[in-house]
Formats: C-alpha cells, sequence, structure tokens
C-alpha cells in the first residue's frame, strides 16, 4: 500500500479551508486528517493527531499561524509547516519559525503541485542512513538577510528576553528563534544547555571553575566573559567534557 501524507487544514475562514481541503484530496498520496478553524484548535489537533504536515493559515484572531508554528516546533514530532495566506508580507518571518513553503490565495494549482512534490520528497523518499544527518550550517534570517554560520564556529548561543543571540569568535548574530527551536536543531551537534538562557559548544570549552553555591562558571576560547553553569547541569557537563 502507497505510504500516505497526513494533513492537517488550520483557516479561520471556513470557505478556504473546504477550497484547500478540496485542492488536496486530488493527491492520491495525500490524506485529510483533520482541520481547524482556530490557532488554539490547531495546536490542539496536531497534538492529538500528529499530521506529517500542517497547511496554515496566517491571519487568525487571537492565535495566530506564526504562534501556532513556533508552538508545533517543539512537539516531540514535529510537523512539516506550509503557510497558506493571502499577506506575502510574511513570508521572511514563515521562513523564520522554518516552514517550507509560503502558498498564496487565491491558490494557484501548479505551485500546489510543487508544495505536495517538496512534501513528499521530504517525507517519503527512502532513507539511504537510518542515522541522523548532521547539519553543518544554521541558517539565520537577520536584518532581511539569510546568514548560514557554520555550527562549527559557533561557540554559544545566549537567550536575552526576545531575542536569542548566537555568539562565534568574529560576530553575534540576533534572531527570533527561541532557544529551544536551536536546541532542537543542534541536538546531534556537540551542544550541551549549562542554564536555562545558555547553550554551550563544548568543543571551545576553555574553562570551569566553582564558583558558589554549587553552580560554576565557564569560559570559551577567544571571549572574554564568564558564563554562568547551573548546579543542576554541573554533573552532566563534567561528564561530558571529561569523556
Amino acid at each position: 500500500m502507497t505510504e500516505m501524507i497526513r494533513a492537517l487544514v488550520v483557516d479561520d475562514e471556513r470557505y478556504a479551508r473546504e477550497e484547500m481541503i478540496y485542492l488536496l484530496e486530488q493527491f492520491e498520496r495525500v490524506k485529510i486528517v483533520g482541520e481547524a478553524d482556530s490557532g488554539e484548535l490547531a495546536i490542539v489537533k496536531a497534538m492529538q493527531l500528529q499530521p506529517d504536515v500542517v497547511f496554515l493559515d496566517i491571519e487568525m484572531p487571537k492565535v495566530d499561524g506564526m504562534e501556532v508554528a513556533r508552538t508545533l516546533g517543539s512537539l516531540k514530532k514535529v510537523p512539516l509547516i506550509v503557510f497558506a495566506t493571502a499577506y506575502p508580507q510574511f513570508a521572511v518571518e514563515a521562513f523564520r519559525v522554518h516552514a517550507i513553503d509560503y502558498l498564496l490565495k487565491p491558490y494557484d494549482e501548479e505551485q500546489l503541485q510543487q508544495t505536495i512534490a517538496r512534501v513528499e520528497q521530504l517525507l517519503l523518499q527512502p532513507k539511504t542512513d537510518a542515522s541522523p544527518k548532521r547539519i553543518d550550517r544554521l541558517p539565520v534570517e537577520m536584518d532581511g538577510e539569510i546568514y548560514y554560520i557554520p555550527i562549527g564556529d559557533i561557540l554559544y548561543v545566549h537567550r536575552e528576553e526576545n531575542w536569542t543571540k548566537i555568539v562565534t569568535p568574529t560576530r553575534d548574530y540576533e534572531t527570533r528563534m527561541t532557544l529551544k527551536e536551536l536546541e532542537n536543531k543542534l541536538t546531534h551537534s556537540s551542544f550541551f544547555r549549562i542554564h536555562k538562557s545558555i547553550l554551550v559548544n563544548l568543543v571551545h570549552v576553555s574553562s570551569l571553575t566553582p564558583w558558589f553555591n554549587g553552580a560554576y562558571q565557564l569560559e570559551v576560547d577567544q571571549r572574554p566573559e564568564k558564563l554562568s553553569v547551573s548546579r543542576n547541569y554541573v554533573k552532566e557537563l563534567r561528564q561530558r567534557l571529561e569523556g
């Protein structure tokens, strides 16, 4: 039996949902497992149904599509996100939350075909290697440009208020991605959380010094600042550093 792609359709406008469902039903490998008319319901349905892909409107009251996408990014099984909207100005923000595509209303059937082909490629192509693939570069959108930062160059990542700072030897980058989102992307690399707001690349750790109340301070190569290590992370951190 042909493997099916499980899709959830989210739009607060009934007719827009019905149109998307109708168009998706023309693809034999796509199975509509549910629909939602609000961001809140979309999150609940995604947790219950565990779709492979979510076709997601952006402009919705209360919880909009961007917030839904960020929330879904923290799930154990993260679905692919395809935004469907009448507003092209959201495109840059959409790719900040790692949507795989961006469909404009009214829908173009040829573009939808290309989107489904991309979804099939990501979900259904046979895996030649069962082990997770490491990413070599981290894409970060900043000031309207996308920078591809070599993972090995990242010294540490620090969450500051509504921004996350990515620190390298040559410059710092700021992104709206949360620390959790970055941690998920770097899970197969040499990064370790030393504090609720700090991830460190263990390859670049140069010193670890006792501080107070069981906490430590850590330094990385080529940077003068001392980073706080919460005592809850100290034992595992030392195990990782000492092999």
